[in-house]
């Protein structure tokens, strides 16, 4: 449905602050055409629509009919019928995480666009974190990680546990770094000021042996997004709010990339003579959610499988949902 001059049309579900932010960027991305903004809520979808000089639908069949594809930032309990009606009408779908309530809803999408041969993106935005990106030239093999998630209070993301308002961004990463089978999750939860879990730490167990402690907070008096990696020879630090990861790494004094990076000390036991180095990566200036729309089109216009599947949208949520059983398990457990 793309028009005459070959532009994408995408139209954007929901008018919420994502959903706004999603416009925004939208309309700013070569060779896409903004359709349209629909909400619930006609007066939010005509505001944010009355910024960009687009239309406000009022009708959700509208807005999928206006469009190759649609951006789902509604709310998560509406995720699935909204990206079940735009599958059905043949459009690609971008859906903000968690990608469903349900894994039962998630499997049922992602079989949907499977048969309809139509794309599913899910909005997992860390995977575009530049901390991230500067980390590809490095072999990541982590065999214990460590991540903290911790927020200050906004009342906006309530309607879920903070695992699958924070903790998933962690998930989705660390299972994409890992890419090893989960086999046990301990997990504990506490519901602060809402009625359910606000704060919440996993250790998951992987089937390679990799080992992961994830900790997430909503309540927390200072905000903290940040992620250790260890592998053999090598610890990384991730600061996603700086944007920015340092690498410690175990070298031959040999290596040529010694007298081209910042040399820390030595370790002259054995037979290797080797040195730690440390290395800042270079940093490119990249709107995270800008870039991940810009490969979410991309990914449509070449016909290719996008960087964030649905099928990684439900295996996060898997893993998501069995803490959260967990934290329940141990709730019941400790009773009141």
């Amino acid at each position: 449905m793309t028009d005459g001059e070959g532009m994408l049309k995408i139209a954007v579900i929901g008018a919420g602050h994502l959903g706004a932010l999603h416009a925004k960027m939208l309309a700013g991305i070569d060779g896409v055409k903004l359709t349209g903004v629909y909400d619930i809520d006609t007066k939010k979808a005509q505001t944010v629509a009355g910024d960009l000089a687009v239309s406000a639908f009022r009708d959700l069949d509208d807005a999928i009919a206006s469009a190759d594809a649609v951006i789902i930032a509604a709310s998560t309990k509406a995720h699935f019928d909204i990206a079940r009606k735009a599958l059905g009408a043949d459009r690609h779908v971008f859906v903000e995480k968690p990608i469903t309530e349900t894994i039962d809803q998630a499997r049922m999408l992602v079989e949907v666009a499977q048969e309809r041969k139509r794309n599913i993106q899910v909005g997992h935005i860390e995977r575009f974190n530049p901390a991230i990106l500067s980390l590809e030239q490095y072999h990541l093999n982590p065999l214990f990680i460590e991540s903290h998630r911790l927020a200050q209070f906004n009342p906006r993301g309530t309607d879920v546990a903070v695992v699958l308002d924070l903790m998933i961004h962690d998930i989705d990463l660390i299972l994409s770094l890992v890419r090893s089978r989960v086999t046990r999750i301990d997990a504990n939860g506490v519901a602060v000021v809402s009625d359910s879990a606000d704060i919440a730490n996993a250790r998951l167990q992987f089937e390679n042996g990799c080992v992961a402690n994830v900790t997430a907070s909503r309540i927390s008096q200072n905000r903290m997004r940040k992620m250790r990696l260890f592998q053999r020879d090598a610890y990384i630090s991730i600061d996603f709010a700086q944007g920015m990861a340092e690498v410690f790494r175990l070298v031959d004094e040999s290596d040529p990339q010694v007298r081209s990076t910042m040399l820390l000390g030595k370790i002259e036991q054995g037979t290797r003579k080797r040195v730690i180095v440390y290395e800042q990566p270079e940093i490119h200036e990249v709107n995270a959610l800008k870039h991940e729309l810009e490969l979410f089109a991309q990914c449509i216009r070449d016909g290719k499988e996008p960087p964030v599947t649905g099928r990684d949208g439900l295996q996060a949520l898997e893993v998501a949902a069995e803490i959260l059983k967990t934290i329940e398990q141990q709730t019941i457990t400790m009773g009141p």
